[in-house]
């Protein structure tokens, strides 16, 4: 059996777009990619089972935290994933520190459900999102020290994509990303995104939004240091397949409370995947995304 078979069957299962990006890698990297995304997906797993309670998923988590850091300092993980991902963690230095801070994320969904502003929100997206990236360029390997401005920049454009395509999905949790402050500024009643209430109000709120995550996928594309964008293959087709998601919900007007979310078809994917890849190969320079 394979040293990473539980965490690539994981991966597999979860037919994610961060899953997709991993074909563009060698295969050492990309198992080490499937260890550090079964990790992330497990914990939030974890946060996101409604049918157990609050205090009951706040201790599985710490049982997470005590097993990574056990892999992470040495010792002898008792969780699957971990066992598989400490090979990982020492090959590349993956600092307990991270995965901290990426479990403070994930417990801010079990404390958290409505946001008040921007700045808590986007502490939120740096805890899941662009501590993943960082974890993420550590594997990949970089040299401009840049390229960590890079990985925050582009965790947050992501997760903020993520946000305005999800909110339907997380209203039916009880959730919304969406600050109460910008709610409030547009006239949106949180009740009507519980309700799944759909408005030229809330068109605008999520323009409004939507900007913010351009304004993110701007900052990635300009602080990718040019020596390392071959190495930052994967990252730069998730930033691509995440900017069409953008500009498909735009062209629909945010109109996001239907029943199934806006997503990229299987084609338009694979159609992304050989374009950043030519991209690469051919030297292209500018990134594929954050373009007026």
């Amino acid at each position: 059996m394979s040293a990473t078979s539980h965490s690539r069957a994981i991966t597999r299962k979860s037919a994610s777009n961060l899953a997709l990006a991993f074909v563009l890698l060698p295969k050492a990297k990309r198992d080490g990619m499937s260890a550090l995304y079964a990790f992330c997906r497990e914990v939030d797993d974890v946060a996101d089972d409604e049918s157990a309670p609050v205090e009951y998923r706040r201790a599985q988590l710490a049982a997470w935290r005590a097993d990574v850091r056990r892999a992470c300092e040495g010792g002898a993980p008792e969780l699957a994933v971990n066992r598989e991902l400490q090979p990982v963690i020492r090959q590349y230095r993956l600092p307990f520190a991270l995965f901290d801070e990426l479990l403070h994320g994930v417990e801010m969904d079990l404390d958290i459900k409505q946001y008040t502003d921007y700045p808590q929100l986007e502490l939120y997206c740096y805890r899941v999102a662009s501590v993943v990236g960082l974890l993420s360029i550590e594997i990949f390997g970089y040299r401009n020290p840049a390229c960590r401005d890079y990985a925050i920049h582009l965790g947050k454009a992501l997760q903020f994509t993520n946000i305005l395509r999800d909110v339907r999905a997380d209203a039916e949790r009880g959730r919304i990303y969406v600050p109460q402050v910008e709610l409030a500024r547009f006239h949106v009643p949180p009740e009507e995104i519980l309700r799944h209430q759909y408005s030229e109000r809330f068109r605008r709120l999520a323009e409004s939004m939507a900007e913010r995550a351009r304004g993110f996928y701007r900052q990635a594309r300009e602080t990718l240091p040019a020596e390392d964008r071959r190495a930052m293959v994967a990252a730069e087709l998730m930033g691509s397949v995440y900017w069409r998601l953008l500009r498909k919900l735009e062209a629909r007007r945010f109109h996001v409370f239907g029943d199934k979310p806006t997503r990229l078809s299987r084609g338009h994917k694979l159609l992304l995947i050989l374009r950043t890849w030519y991209r690469f190969v051919s030297g292209a320079v500018a990134p594929n995304y954050g373009n007026p």
